[in-house]
């Protein structure tokens, strides 16, 4: 295939998804903060994460279990990393749809050092049995196990040693209440502002070794959607383009230029964003459709649109949502050049 013929556009249609694939996974390692201080934004969960922190090295206990909420890409699974770093122990790593099994949580459960951080991404995502092995592990440290089966099954406890447990959510709402509630620190996290997310691309870059000019790092910030994590994936791609127009800084020509090449607007929108108001905007000329249905027209999956997708288009309000099914607003059809039908 020569250069001519690359699509960008069916390279990059995620571009602008907050979840992170494999390779973002890679690439964020070494963009993570290490300690609080180098957060950036989320103040108020900060502060409260640093007493609760400050707290529990000064008795030398572990601090109590915490719940980060929030939608993806915002840092929940950097703070967990803080938090076993401020508190100078190893973190363990893992995710709700990945413990299937009572015996994977205890395997995990009875292999974890003093001290340890555990975290658990997608949390509420775990099954009702894995989830009653939890109760006791979090509240007692206690994990009561089954020996052989039938008549002859008897039960024995293992006493676990001291661990944080640090869950991540995307949905409060469906981590099961007897979970939640033996969360002794709940943090949500906002979505970030222009002003944060351009602290973050400075600092990306830096790390990156990218040259880039502060009002280049501004455009970028504000297509990024709120989030870190889109945020430094589209730095990337401005670098790349930067790369090979052999242009040695990034200045907001250049931010332009690459963020117009890879299809992101100037509200941030990427090509599936767009997919999805030209359905409504076009197909459905105003007229309430299905999340099942509207995914069926766009090719894509219904809780990707439902969950990666959607809810930037409501925030930036050019989506409703009702029980009759989704309307593209008023404010879709300008930024599309279209005109609203009238009802």
């Amino acid at each position: 295939m020569t250069r001519k013929e690359i699509n960008v556009d069916e390279l990059v249609v995620h571009i602008a998804d907050p979840v992170a694939s494999s390779t973002d996974r890679a690439n964020e390692g070494s963009l993570r903060p290490v300690d609080l201080g180098e957060f950036i934004g989320q103040t108020e969960l900060v502060n409260h994460l640093s007493i609760v922190l400050q707290s529990a090295k000064a008795r030398n206990q572990p601090p109590d279990h915490i719940l980060l909420s929030g939608p993806p890409g915002l840092g929940k699974t950097s703070l967990a990393g803080i938090v076993a770093s401020e508190l100078g122990v190893s973190l363990r790593i893992t995710s709700g749809p990945v413990l299937t099994r009572p015996g994977d949580v205890a395997a995990l459960l009875t292999d974890l050092s003093d001290n340890e951080v555990l975290f658990i991404d997608e949390i509420h995502r775990l099954s009702r049995t894995v989830e009653e092995v939890l109760y006791p592990a979090m509240e007692d440290r206690r994990l009561d196990v089954m020996i052989g089966r039938g008549p002859s099954a008897r039960s024995i406890r293992l006493e676990l040693p001291h661990f944080t447990l640090v869950g991540a959510t995307t949905r409060t709402g469906l981590v099961a209440a007897p979970l939640r509630d033996r969360f002794g620190f709940v943090g949500q996290l906002d979505f970030y502002t222009i002003e944060e997310l351009t602290q973050v691309i400075e600092r990306s870059a830096k790390i990156l070794e990218i040259g880039i000019s502060t009002p280049a790092a501004q455009l970028i910030s504000s297509r990024s959607r709120g989030t870190p994590r889109i945020a430094n994936r589209l730095l990337r791609r401005v670098r790349d383009f930067a790369n090979v127009h052999q242009r040695p800084q990034i200045d907001s020509a250049t931010a332009e230029d690459a963020l117009t090449t890879f299809g992101i607007d100037t509200l941030g929108l990427d090509k599936v964003d767009r997919r999805i108001l030209e359905a409504l905007c076009r197909q459905f000329a105003s007229q309430p459709v299905g999340v099942a249905t509207l995914a069926h027209v766009i090719g894509e999956e219904a809780h990707t649109v439902e969950e990666s997708y959607e809810p930037f288009l409501l925030r930036e309000g050019l989506l409703s949502r009702s029980n009759r099914g989704r309307v593209a607003t008023e404010k879709a059809y300008r930024h599309l050049g279209l005109v609203k039908p009238q009802n």
